[in-house]
């Protein structure tokens, strides 16, 4: 290895370095901030204390918007991986015009602006006559959820091989089983990635459920930041690291189904 390799090597490996310590900073922060004892927000704390974790059980309007969240994100989720990967299944062996320009159209969501998209929803729900709002916050999650599947799915249907399907059906399989016992466990990465990526995007989206919420049902992002403008203190901090922990849960559960080594590799 020459000096300007191992320069640049080194180098390179020191942008990474700060770029994860930039990222993992506020989380570390923030769980830092909800053990202090302080009803501010400081660092470092005067002392360190469990009050704010002993105040969530009392904060019934949080853990109704927790659990709505987790409803909506967990529906929608599941809504978005069948009809995404039938969609995805469509695009890689469909024979059609326009093939590209309805991918786009599928990826659009993400293309646009939150608020513009809340805008549209509320605007095309309130024509068909919708006014149930919890109905209104799932069909608008799989609205935005769904563009994380299609887009997973049908990068990875193109390195699928359609004959594995052909060849399970002659040994007996109808198209269902075939599908189910040959198509998704080797698409199990993507159906992890796209799961993923659609659940948190649910779970932390404000711009659109804004619009769609009542008064009996809030999602999480705008419970907090109703609490935020009312009453901040670091129970907010005891919230978003039972988040933090959750994420790495998630995490971890998918390592042992699937393996994180194979989602990164996808």
């Amino acid at each position: 290895m020459t000096p300007i390799e191992r320069a640049a090597r080194i180098g390179m490996w020191t942008i990474a370095g700060f770029a994860v310590l930039f990222l993992l900073a506020p989380l570390v922060v923030t769980m830092a901030v909800s053990f202090s004892s302080s009803p501010v927000f400081t660092l470092p704390a005067p002392e360190w204390s469990l009050r704010w974790y002993e105040r969530l059980p009392r904060l019934r309007t949080f853990w109704s918007s927790l659990n709505l969240s987790l409803q909506i994100a967990a529906l929608s989720t599941g809504v978005s991986l069948v009809l995404g990967t039938l969609a995805a299944i469509a695009i890689e062996r469909g024979q059609f015009r326009g093939k590209d320009a309805l991918v786009t159209f599928m990826v659009s969501p993400l293309m646009m602006p939150g608020l513009v998209v809340g805008v549209a929803m509320v605007q095309m729900l309130r024509e068909l006559g919708l006014r149930d709002a919890w109905l209104s916050l799932l069909i608008s999650h799989v609205v935005i959820t769904m563009p994380y599947v299609v887009r997973n799915v049908v990068a990875s249907l193109s390195l699928f091989d359609f004959g594995l399907i052909d060849a399970a059906r002659t040994l007996g399989c109808s198209w269902p089983r075939a599908v189910l016992k040959v198509m998704v466990p080797a698409l199990a990465p993507a159906f992890l990635t796209s799961g993923l990526f659609a659940f948190l995007a649910s779970m932390d989206n404000y711009p659109i459920s804004i619009f769609l919420v009542d008064a009996r049902n809030i999602t999480l992002p705008i419970q907090i930041l109703r609490y935020l403008e009312e009453t901040p203190d670091p129970t907010i901090a005891a919230i978003s690291s039972g988040l933090i922990l959750m994420t790495i849960v998630v995490l971890f559960v998918a390592d042992r189904l699937v393996g994180l080594r194979r989602v990164v590799d996808f």
